[in-house]
């Protein structure tokens, strides 16, 4: 993957310089036309749009040189052609670089306060996604995160992955909402999580203890407006003996199974309330037992993967997808999925995107 991306890289990066430059381009065609123009065509007043076009892309010094180049250009022109208009012109040079010098130094601002947010936000996501280990005893595991956009780079999905007395326990969510209150959230559930599933035998106990954790948040951190901040959670347990898997399931999408090119949606047989909704619906929660034999991967992701859109608005086929996968590691399923992700929705992802793969080796391995 990391090879055959770098023919695109390249370009892009051409691609990029060509832009960076364009303002420079502008300069010598305007330039280039009003020379070998008749006068009366007057194209030296198209001179001031090369400094405001170097505004959104160059620091203040340059555009002002390129502005104090584009003045000389204009009194050049005005001895070659008198009568060209050249005081206007000039006047108009001179004010529209004073305007972009002006403007390019409040982007330059701008943009270094974003990239400030960005690493901040950037560190609050790894309180919440932290690496994980990619093998527990006979369990491989490969995680992924995508963010949405540049400028949502923070969001609320979640997953966890820790070894306890009771076997493998994975957590996978996502709390309703974006920005710093549901990365908040989350890492509250994740906390819990990594305390609970230590402490709790059965994953019911698990499930309360991070209800209990997210209601507690919320009500020390009340969500905006009038809709409650809840979020979606998957647990799952894989014994340390293998063989089968237990998941409790808090109203988020259900897992694929992959085995042996066969695809099995888990469903849950009864619904367990979303998490921070307990009170108001009940604190009823059901386990699901399901075989997991050696072999067979396991697919947990977030709504951010089902949803991904194409051009024409279809979202991602993931069941038929995953059903076209041939047998493979965790890591290759998910990297095969990020490239076909992004590949589909042509980089423009609607929301994050976490996923879990999960696989127990083979007793030959």
């Amino acid at each position: 993957m990391i090879e055959s991306g770098r023919p695109r890289l390249r370009h892009r990066r051409g691609r990029g310089s060509f832009v960076r430059l364009s303002p420079v381009v502008l300069t010598v065609v305007i330039a280039s036309l009003a020379y070998s123009t008749p006068p009366d065509m007057a194209f030296s007043r198209l001179l001031p749009a090369a400094p405001a076009l170097a505004a959104s892309m160059w620091p203040v010094l340059p555009t002002v040189l390129l502005g104090t180049v584009c003045l000389f250009l204009m009194i050049g022109l005005s001895l070659v052609f008198p009568g060209l208009g050249t005081w206007w012109t000039a006047a108009g040079i001179i004010a529209v670089t004073v305007a972009a010098a002006y403007g390019s130094h409040v982007r330059l601002q701008r943009e270094r306060t974003l990239f400030q947010v960005r690493l901040v936000a950037d560190a609050a996501q790894q309180v919440v996604l932290s690496p994980m280990p990619h093998r527990l005893g006979g369990v491989e595991i490969e995680s992924l995160y995508l963010a949405a956009a540049a400028e949502a780079r923070i969001g609320g999905d979640f997953y966890e992955v820790v070894d306890t007395p009771y076997g493998v326990r994975l957590l996978i969510g996502d709390v309703r909402g974006k920005g710093l209150p549901a990365v908040g959230a989350a890492a509250a559930i994740v906390n819990a999580f990594r305390e609970a599933a230590y402490g709790e035998a059965d994953m019911v106990g698990v499930a309360r203890r991070l209800d209990a954790s997210s209601t507690r948040y919320n009500a020390s951190f009340p969500p905006e407006g009038l809709m409650e901040r809840f979020a979606t959670a998957l647990l799952v347990e894989i014994p340390h003996e293998g063989g089968r898997i237990e998941i409790l399931n808090c109203g988020h999408p259900p897992p694929l199974l992959l085995n042996h090119g066969k695809l099995r949606a888990l469903e849950p047989t009864t619904p367990s309330p979303l998490l921070n909704l307990a009170d108001l619906i009940g604190d009823h929660y059901s386990v699901d037992t399901f075989d997991f034999a050696p072999g067979d991967l396991l697919l947990l992701y977030t709504d951010g993967v089902a949803e991904a859109r194409a051009h024409d608005g279809e979202f991602f086929p993931l069941a038929g997808w995953m059903r076209r996968q041939p047998p493979s590691s965790p890591r290759e399923l998910l990297t095969a999925l990020h490239r076909d992700l992004l590949h589909y929705s042509r980089g423009r992802l609607d929301d994050d995107i976490a996923a879990l793969a999960v696989r127990l080796r083979e007793p030959s391995e």
